[in-house]
Formats: C-alpha cells, sequence, structure tokens
C-alpha cells in the first residue's frame, strides 16, 4: 500500500469508514464461510483522503496461531468483499481493501493478566 499519510479525516472520510467497518462486520461474521477464517471483530477502518484504499483492522481470537490464516482467508475475500460494499454503501468505486491485524486487544489482555499477576503477588507479601 506505500506510504500513505492518513491525517485528520474529513466528515465524509470518517462517515464512509465508519459505513465500512459496520458493513465488514457483518459480511465477515455472516457470509464468508472460509474455514481459515477464526473469530473475527473488525476494529476499525482507516481510508486515504482519495476514498481509493482502505485499511481494515481486525482483531482475531485465539492468538498468532488463528490470526496468519484469517488474514489470508480475508484477503483472498476482499474480491466479494469490495463488490458487496459497492452495492451496499452505493459507491460508483469501492476502496481497495487491505486487512491488518490488530493487536491491541491481545495487549490490553496481556496487560491485564500482568496486573492481576502483580496484584496478587503485593498480596502475598
Amino acid at each position: 500500500m506505500g506510504k500513505v499519510h492518513m491525517n485528520t479525516p474529513s466528515r465524509r472520510q470518517a462517515r464512509l469508514a465508519d459505513q465500512i467497518r459496520a458493513a465488514m462486520a457483518e459480511m465477515i461474521g455472516a457470509e464468508l464461510k472460509d474455514p481459515r477464517i477464526g473469530f473475527v471483530t473488525v476494529t476499525r477502518v482507516e481510508l486515504t483522503a482519495d476514498l481509493h484504499q482502505a485499511r481494515v483492522w481486525v482483531s482475531v481470537l485465539g492468538g498468532a496461531n488463528k490470526a496468519q490464516p484469517t488474514l489470508e482467508g480475508l484477503t483472498s475475500a476482499t474480491g466479494y468483499l469490495r463488490r458487496e460494499l459497492s452495492h451496499r454503501l452505493r459507491l460508483r468505486r469501492a476502496p481497495e481493501i487491505f486487512f491488518r491485524l490488530d493487536r491491541g486487544p491481545e495487549e490490553s489482555d496481556r496487560l491485564e493478566h500482568l496486573l492481576q499477576e502483580l496484584h496478587r503477588r503485593e498480596g502475598d507479601s
């Protein structure tokens, strides 16, 4: 996708990104039947200023061993997803879709676990 500056989104950009996020979440959860695709949460969508490219950030339940096959399954479905986005959102040209793994939820869980462990150890002292 190259270096693309994604500054503060315009109102239109933000609205379209939110519509894409909702539509993608629905399609991935209900319509994609690829066995590689695990339990996916679409966390956010970032659009380029020209609206031609979209980074779709996803969180995958099950850690690293589920993430790679899920990304491969999602990537193989991009043609279908683009056509559906174009149809559902009445877009003349749906953006190119690039999936990215959002590690934020994983990191939050890891930090929560570490904090609980720290509190437990302090309680033992």
